[in-house]
């Protein structure tokens, strides 16, 4: 039996964080390979956007986890753990917070990522124009910028083709121009 087949038997084919049936996949709970069906959880594409920071936390959506963080499992717990500290601002998140139980080893998993430690925002990338930027995308330069160590100067409305995203700042993304990639900060650019 695969461990997707495990998972959807285990959680009675539901999201084991918030319930829901639709759009599950496996979640292998980091820094866990997905090796074992104990580090894993199946979750709703809901839950993975917003566990992965891909969107924002929907403090509703969470609600569930006051039932669902009592589950046996403890990849389960860990996740729901990890959760409930990025949203304990919240009263009730800090409330379950403070009655779960984990295990001096569960507990080491759960801070093995630093996630508890952030707040529930997250920060995306946005052009100019307050559009959200992706991995991949396709941006337009509002400004001739003059780039750094190289002769190279990129005009007004240069098109950058799938750009990458700085993970440790959001105001800047990576493009190549005329072969040379190049750091370009948001505000000169527009999606394309």
């Amino acid at each position: 039996m695969s461990i997707e087949q495990e998972l959807v038997k285990r959680s009675g084919n539901s999201c084991e964080l918030c319930t829901s049936p639709d759009d599950l996949s496996v979640y292998a709970v980091p820094p866990s390979d997905l090796d074992s069906v104990d580090n894993a959880v199946l979750a709703c594409q809901t839950c993975l956007d917003q566990i992965e920071k891909k969107e924002q936390l929907n403090v509703d959506h969470w609600r569930g986890l006051s039932e669902t963080m009592w589950s046996e499992y403890p990849s389960v717990q860990v996740v729901a753990w990890r959760m409930l500290s990025r949203l304990r601002n919240e009263s009730w998140a800090a409330d379950s917070l403070d009655i779960l139980y984990l295990d001096e080893n569960n507990l080491a998993w759960a801070k093995k990522t630093g996630d508890h430690e952030q707040d529930s925002t997250v920060n995306f990338h946005y052009d100019s124009n307050g559009t959200r930027l992706y991995e991949g995308d396709t941006v337009v330069l509002v400004k001739t910028l003059e780039i750094k160590g190289s002769s190279l100067s990129a005009k007004l409305g240069t098109v950058v083709k799938n750009i990458r995203l700085v993970q440790d700042n959001n105001e800047q993304i990576e493009g190549k121009i005329e072969g040379q990639t190049i750091v370009i900060l948001t505000k000169f650019l527009r999606r394309g």
